[in-house]
């Protein structure tokens, strides 16, 4: 998935690799058409507590929002650069100057990614990634940017040539001389990070006769033993992180640290995507998030913090792919939540929960509504209103003739007061505030009329 330009976007503190307890980040795409605008988007952010993002590109747009917010920045040189970036140092040196400095300090960029999973792109850019990375690693030293601004590049999981068990992690032999080591002593040399794309949902759905549910979400399970170190793992993602450790270790690279720059798990997804729903991706991301924050490393390197990048802050409607591209999204172009889960300590605190061995995605302290989709056709409203109201078991007796909540006589609005009635009936459980598409979740109060509509708290 990570062929497609996207943001991404980091919470709590700066890159800090000393500290047990990591960060987390979210991915923000832009690959739709009817996305917020940056502007807005920024004051998404700051809503959400949320003071770092990762783009994939430069975009000015975006930069300019971005300055004086006090939201640091991880910026991109897309692909489609790296063989002009690898050929000439006037090329980079411009761009550093147009797209980095030029923005500096007022929007806190903090990194580069140069490229991204580039060992799998389709126009074979391999061979430019280590000149590009040096040549922008030059520039930013001829601006005196280096020791502000570090230099990475994502790679996915296919890089590896092994990755279980864990301890057989290993790069695939034609990357190791060309590109893997001469990427990682300029990584060690500028004292940065290798980013990581990893997808446990990949591996599930590929394998879900094999692999454990709760193992891949990081619920209650007896785990797996690493028949090479006798090491214990408590679920598939740090399982995957550990197998690019023993690769870096099999080479003698242990000492550089690792950020997972995407990782996710989406809400939807078609037939033969296994796992793809709404609950499996608010359990992923909302346990995923509970252990970066409150834990310490994975089993291979338990002082390192896990620091990760959740894809993705919007769902994407212009993605190509199977339909599970479009569903990665934490929320909805309307800035809507898809599912609650917390993105920070104070979330934690407060008292928003995820799923542990079941679905149930709580919010303690915040109230939340279901309502109707008005995009969506009559139909389907009309179909979702009939299931709540029938099998659902949702109180609709308040939206009948010449009931409290009858006017205004809609169906946008009877729809809105029957999935709400359903929604807190289940109490606000992950996937029961969709109806097909026809419902999403709102923390204001629904405004129909003189109805009042139940919170169940």
């Amino acid at each position: 998935m990570a062929f497609f330009s996207s943001l991404c976007f980091l919470l709590l503190s700066s890159i800090s690799l000393s500290h047990a307890a990591g960060w987390v980040g979210v991915n923000y795409g832009r690959i739709a058409d009817n996305l917020p605008s940056p502007d807005k988007v920024v004051q998404l952010l700051k809503d959400q507590g949320i003071d770092r993002i990762k783009l994939y590109d430069t975009d000015s747009t975006v930069l300019t929002a971005l300055a004086n917010s006090n939201i640091s920045v991880v910026v991109a040189l897309p692909n489609e650069h790296l063989s002009s970036a690898a050929a000439d140092s006037s090329f980079t040196d411009n761009w550093v100057q147009s797209n980095i400095s030029h923005f500096f300090p007022s929007t806190k960029i903090d990194a580069i990614a140069v490229g991204n999973e580039v060992f799998v792109d389709p126009n074979n850019t391999t061979k430019f990634l280590v000149p590009a990375m040096k040549n922008v690693y030059s520039s930013l030293q001829k601006f005196n940017l280096h020791n502000s601004i570090k230099i990475s590049s994502p790679i996915a999981l296919t890089a590896l040539a092994s990755s279980y068990p864990t301890s057989s992690g290993s790069f695939k032999p034609d990357l190791v001389e060309p590109v893997i080591k001469p990427m990682l002593d300029l990584l060690r040399q500028s004292q940065s990070y290798l980013m990581v794309n990893a997808y446990p949902f990949f591996a599930y759905a590929d394998n879900s006769d094999k692999i454990s549910i709760d193992y891949a979400l990081f619920r209650n399970n007896p785990g797996v033993i690493d028949s090479g170190n006798g090491l214990k793992y408590t679920n598939l993602f740090e399982a995957q992180v550990d197998a690019v450790f023993a690769a870096m270790s099999a080479i003698k690279y242990d000492d550089v640290p690792v950020v997972v720059t995407e990782t996710g798990w989406p809400s939807k997804g078609d037939e033969k995507e296994i796992g793809a729903n709404t609950d499996n991706a608010a359990a992923y991301n909302g346990n995923l998030v509970k252990r970066v924050l409150t834990g310490n490393g994975t089993p291979l390197r338990p002082r390192d913090p896990l620091n990760v990048f959740l894809f993705a802050l919007f769902n994407e409607n212009q993605k190509p792919g199977p339909t599970s591209e479009r569903n990665y999204g934490l929320f909805y172009p309307n800035e809507e939540r898809v599912y609650e889960i917390p993105f920070t300590l104070a979330d934690l605190e407060s008292g928003v929960q995820t799923p542990v061995n079941g679905s149930k995605v709580q919010v303690k302290g915040r109230q939340t509504w279901c309502v109707a989709n008005g995009n969506v056709a009559a139909e389907k409203l009309q179909a979702g209103l009939d299931y709540a109201c029938g099998e659902g078991g949702a109180d609709c007796r308040p939206i009948q003739v010449g009931a409290t909540c009858y006017n205004p006589n809609s169906i946008e609005a009877h729809a809105s007061y029957a999935f709400n009635s359903y929604y807190q009936k289940m109490e606000r459980a992950a996937g029961t505030c969709d109806f097909g598409g026809a419902a999403y979740v709102v923390t204001q109060p629904p405004q129909y009329g003189k109805c009042e509509f139940p919170t169940g708290y």
